[in-house]
C-alpha cells in the first residue's frame, strides 16, 4: 500500500490558502468600500481614478473660488448702490441751487451739504475692502503704465472743422445752427468741481470755429481743442483723473439772453473719447474658476472714488455752477451705472459658472466611482463563496490528515 496522503494534504493546503486569500481581499474591499485599496487591484484603474480625483477636487475648489469672486463683487457693488444713492441727492441739491428762489445763504448751506456728501463718496471709495483688498479706488483697474489725459469729444456735421464760418456752422444732421451776430457762446465744465467758463460773442459771422473754441483752449486747464471731421476734441492740459474735463456744455443765447435751444443743443453733445487714468500697474483680479491652469475670469474695477468722477468739492454755490454740477453728477451717475451694471453681469456669468462646476462634478464623482468603488452586493457573493470554500477546505485538510491513521490498521 503506497501512502500518498501528502499530496491531498498539500493540495488541499493550497486550496484552504487560495480561499483565505480570496476572502480577505473580499473583507478589504466590503471594509474599505473600495475595489481599488492599493496598486496591486488594478494598476491602470487606480492611475485612471486618481486623475478624476484631482480633477473632482479642483472642481470643488473653483466653485467655492467662484462663490467667493461673487462675495466680493457683492461687496463692490453695495458699495456703489450707496455712491449712486448720494450722487442722486447731490443732483437734487444740484437742481434745487439753480432755482432763483434760493439766496446766497441758501446756496451756501446747499453748497456745505454737498461737499460733505463729495467726501463720503471719497471715503467709500478708499474704504471698502474685502479679506483686506481695496475695491473700488482704483486698485483693481485695468492697468497703465503711465498715466492718461482726458479727452472728450462733440460730435457735427462730418465736415465742419476749426476753419468754418460761423454762418455755415452745421449740427451733425446737417441742419445749420442759425448763429447771428450778437449771439453769446458760454462754455462751462468741471474739473476736480471747480467750474472753469469762457465766454464769445459774434461780431461778425464771417468768424470762424476756432474763434470760438480758442478761447476754451485759453483756459489753463484745458491743453488744446481742435475741430476736424466734425469732431471737436477737447483735451485737458494735466494726465490723470485730477485734470479731467467733466460736464463740458457750449450754451448760445441770443442778443436778449433767450437761449438758442438747437444750437445749443447740438454744440453740447459730447462724450468722453480718452478716458483718463492714473499712473499704476494692472491690479485686475483673476478668479480661478476651472480645475486647471488657465482657467481663469478676468475681472476689472474702475476707480470709483468721488475725485475720479468729479463730484469731490463740487460747487453749487451760483446758479451757473450748479447747472455745470447738474451736467457733471449726470455723467458721474452714468459712469457709476455703467460700472454696477458690469458687476451684475460677471456676478450672473460666476453663478453660471458655479451651476456648471457643480454638474461636472458630479458627473466626474460617478465616473470615478465606478473605477474605484466596490460593488458591494457582487463582493459578498464573493467572500460568501470563499468563506464556503475555505471552511470546506478545511474540513479536507482534516480528512486529509486522518488518512495515515489508515497504515497503522496494519501493524494490529
Amino acid at each position: 500500500m503506497r501512502i500518498n496522503h501528502n499530496i491531498a494534504a498539500l493540495n488541499t493546503h493550497r486550496q484552504l490558502n487560495a480561499a483565505t486569500t480570496g476572502q480577505a481581499k473580499s473583507m478589504e474591499k466590503l471594509a474599505s468600500g473600495l475595489r481599488i485599496n492599493k496598486a496591486g487591484d488594478d494598476a491602470a484603474g487606480l492611475a485612471i481614478s486618481e486623475k478624476m480625483r484631482g480633477q473632482i477636487r479642483g472642481l470643488d475648489m473653483a466653485s467655492k473660488n467662484s462663490q467667493d469672486a461673487i462675495s466680493l463683487i457683492q461687496t463692490a457693488e453695495g458699495a456703489l448702490n450707496e455712491t449712486h444713492s448720494i450722487l442722486q441727492r447731490m443732483r437734487e441739491l444740484a437742481v434745487q441751487s439753480s432755482n432763483d428762489t434760493n439766496t446766497a445763504e441758501d446756496r451756501k448751506n446747499i453748497q456745505d451739504e454737498v461737499k460733505q456728501l463729495g467726501e463720503e463718496i471719497e471715503r467709500i471709495g478708499n474704504q471698502t475692502e474685502f479679506n483686506t483688498k481695496k475695491l473700488i479706488n482704483g486698485d483693481l483697474g485695468t492697468g497703465v503704465s503711465a498715466a492718461t489725459t482726458h479727452a472728450v469729444t462733440g460730435s457735427l456735421e462730418a465736415t465742419m472743422a476749426d476753419g468754418i464760418a460761423l454762418s455755415g456752422l452745421l449740427d451733425a444732421n446737417g441742419n445749420n445752427l442759425q448763429l447771428a451776430v450778437g449771439d453769446t457762446f458760454t462754455m462751462t465744465w468741471s474739473v476736480n468741481g471747480t467750474q472753469h467758463s469762457a465766454t464769445h460773442t459774434i461780431v461778425a459771422l464771417t468768424e470762424t470755429l476756432k474763434d470760438v473754441t480758442d478761447k476754451i483752449a485759453a483756459d489753463a486747464s484745458v491743453a488744446s481743442v481742435a475741430t476736424t471731421a466734425g469732431k471737436m476734441v477737447v483735451t485737458s492740459a494735466t494726465a490723470g483723473t485730477a485734470g479731467q474735463i467733466n460736464g463740458l456744455s457750449i450754451q448760445v443765447t441770443s442778443q436778449d439772453g433767450t437761449r438758442k435751444e438747437a444750437a445749443s443743443n447740438a454744440l453740447s453733445n459730447f462724450a468722453t473719447t480718452t478716458e483718463a487714468k492714473d499712473k499704476r500697474a494692472d491690479g485686475s483680479a483673476d478668479f480661478q474658476i476651472g480645475a486647471n491652469q488657465g482657467q481663469t475670469l478676468n475681472l476689472s474695477i474702475n476707480d470709483m472714488r468721488a475725485s475720479t468722477l468729479g463730484v469731490r468739492e463740487l460747487q453749487v454755490g451760483t446758479k451757473s455752477q450748479a447747472g455745470t454740477a447738474i451736467k457733471v453728477l449726470d455723467q458721474a451717475i452714468q459712469t457709476v451705472s455703467a460700472e454696477r451694471s458690469k458687476l451684475g453681469a460677471n456676478q450672473n456669468r460666476l453663478e453660471h459658472t458655479i451651476n456648471n462646476l457643480n454638474t461636472s462634478s458630479e458627473n466626474l464623482t460617478a465616473a470615478e466611482s465606478r473605477i474605484r468603488d466596490v460593488d458591494m452586493a457582487k463582493e459578498m457573493m464573493e467572500q460568501t463563496k470563499n468563506s464556503i470554500l475555505s471552511q470546506a477546505a478545511q474540513a479536507m485538510l482534516a480528512q486529509a490528515n486522518q488518512q495515515p491513521q489508515g497504515v497503522l490498521q496494519l501493524l494490529r
